[in-house]
């Protein structure tokens, strides 16, 4: 803990000193060979009940998330990204990367950062519209995966290319979106542990402005603490559409080849269905049907519903009041309540 502090007083001193130096306003400027770094931080927690016996240690109030990050660019074309997270008793690096983004169509990034699988996996909290990411998620792409590796908030060490072409329309907005990216396959803050690399890739079109439909693969492998290897063979597809305040995000993500044949001929998948409609400029409300069967079958159903109300005061002050129903059939009383009432704040 003191190292971390101790580097991101380092970085706000010489952020400061460099503002003073040049006599430019602190934000995000580029000023010769780079910008004055642009820093933050958000927090999100507040207060969650459940009537689930043993839910959480019970209901009470928690930090979701503090997160500190820097970032900024040097030479234009080059941006990077430090991110930190401080609570749970365990700081640690979230994101570290440098990307050089000279070109729409081509950009290469490396780093620790998220995997390209899922619409929902790249979204920060702030925007997902509920409390929590999907099963799809939190199954599939890394926040506590079906196979037992620890959260790792879809997150890995790696090498992405992406890029965005082809424009069309009168708003001249691009048609194809593409992401592919060399993973070590461990997760966050961890050392390679086998020689094998894990494929990432997505490909998405805009036929319109807002819509967006993708396919996402990932093939690779997983070690977990006693050694053992785990294939991780998965696909997604998916839609989003987000104009004019509104909202529309529906995925769906299976396991198939040696992912499925290893956990015993079962294909397990995942399905969620998310809609955001406005109410006024400061209140927004989503609907969500959240699926995820371990076996893919109804016996290993846990379905959620939810609704939750977004009253966004400010764009860094958020307000969120949510009920989630649960359906778990893996229980022995597989039906309970939540409500969650958590608090946005950005600076």
């Amino acid at each position: 803990m003191k190292k971390i502090l101790f580097v991101l007083s380092a970085l706000l001193i010489g952020a400061a000193a460099f503002a003073e130096d040049n006599q430019i306003e602190y934000g995000y400027k580029q000023t010769g060979y780079m910008s004055t770094p642009k820093m933050g931080a958000y927090v999100i927690g507040g207060y969650k009940y459940s009537d689930k016996d043993g839910a959480n240690g019970g209901p009470g109030f928690n930090a979701r998330l503090i997160r500190l990050y820097v970032d900024g660019s040097i030479f234009t074309d080059f941006k990077y990204r430090l991110q930190l997270q401080v609570n749970g008793g365990n700081p640690h690096v979230k994101d570290y990367y440098l990307e050089w983004t000279k070109y729409n169509a081509f950009r290469v990034k490396i780093g620790q950062f998220k995997r390209a699988f899922s619409f929902e996996n790249p979204m920060n909290p702030w925007d997902v519209g509920v409390g929590d990411y999907s099963q799809v998620v939190q199954k599939f792409a890394g926040f506590g995966d079906r196979l037992g590796e620890a959260n790792m908030g879809g997150r890995d060490q790696g090498l992405q290319i992406q890029g965005d072409f082809l424009p069309i329309g009168e708003d001249k907005h691009t048609l194809f979106h593409y992401q592919i990216g060399v993973w070590n396959g461990q997760g966050i803050n961890q050392a390679d542990k086998d020689k094998a690399k894990d494929i990432i890739g997505t490909l998405q079109v805009q036929p319109i402005k807002g819509l967006k439909l993708g396919v996402f693969g990932w093939k690779g492998t997983w070690i977990d603490g006693t050694g053992t290897s785990w294939d991780r063979d998965r696909v997604c597809a998916g839609l989003f559409y987000d104009k004019n305040n509104w909202t529309v995000r529906a995925e769906y993500a299976a396991t198939f080849g040696a992912e499925t044949r290893q956990n015993g001929d079962n294909t397990a998948d995942a399905l969620y269905i998310t809609a955001g409609i406005p109410v006024q400029d400061w209140l927004k409300v989503y609907v969500k049907w959240d699926e995820f069967r371990g076996a893919g079958n109804a016996a290993t159903a846990h379905d959620i519903y939810s609704c939750c109300a977004n009253f966004r005061l400010h764009k860094n002050l958020n307000f969120q009041l949510e009920y989630r129903r649960h359906e778990d059939q893996t229980l022995a009383v597989p039906s309970f309540n939540e409500l969650w009432f958590m608090t946005y704040v950005r600076f």
